[in-house]
């Protein structure tokens, strides 16, 4: 549990880049055990960039939190505290582009974070608690309140834009058939 301590420890901003050479080690990361030093991926690297901004909100937080007393209640706090950094125009029920994908013309509606991203951030920073020395049992990430609030989001986004977001079915593989036999060629018998 001391390295769930140590969240608070560097600062953080969103808009880093991937440049960003802070000395966090994840614990678990499968590329710090090879022998040959390699770069983390975009995904390892944006991980800690959202493990970072979130401990940052937990130090910035009053009164102060730690790690092992943050609850799905302070990530639902978190998720509020990002949407005024939002991207993604979100209709309002009585706006006249509620419903529309692509509106015409610009409108008073706010900005929000796009349900995609915040889904996407979750599963980030659900992964890199446990990497972290976090119980997963424990893990504020992963809370019915946090499920049912994307959950909600998603519904709401998606009638105010007019996108469904309706899982993808899966195409099924065809079964393989044999590749069909050629003749022989005239005289090779």
């Amino acid at each position: 549990m001391d390295s769930l301590q140590e969240i608070g420890g560097e600062s953080s901003n969103s808009e880093n880049t991937g440049n960003n050479n802070n000395s966090l080690s994840l614990t678990g990361n499968s590329s710090a055990s090879s022998s040959a030093p390699t770069t983390p991926s975009r995904y390892e690297n944006q991980k800690r960039r959202d493990w970072n901004t979130f401990g940052q909100y937990l130090k910035n937080h009053r009164p102060p939190l730690s790690l092992n007393r943050c609850s799905g209640a302070h990530v639902l706090e978190f998720l509020r505290y990002l949407d005024q950094f939002g991207k993604t125009k979100i209709h309002t029920p009585i706006c006249p582009f509620y419903g529309h994908p692509n509106p015409p013309a610009p409108c008073p509606c706010p900005l929000r974070q796009a349900w995609g991203s915040l889904d996407a951030l979750i599963g980030r920073l659900r992964a890199a608690y446990e990497e972290n020395g976090g119980k997963p049992e424990a893990n504020p990430f992963g809370a019915r309140a946090v499920r049912l609030y994307l959950r909600e989001v998603r519904d709401l986004q998606s009638k105010a834009r007019g996108v469904s977001y309706e899982k993808k079915k899966r195409k099924r593989p065809l079964p393989s058939q044999p590749p069909p036999q050629l003749p022989p060629p005239p005289g090779a018998i």
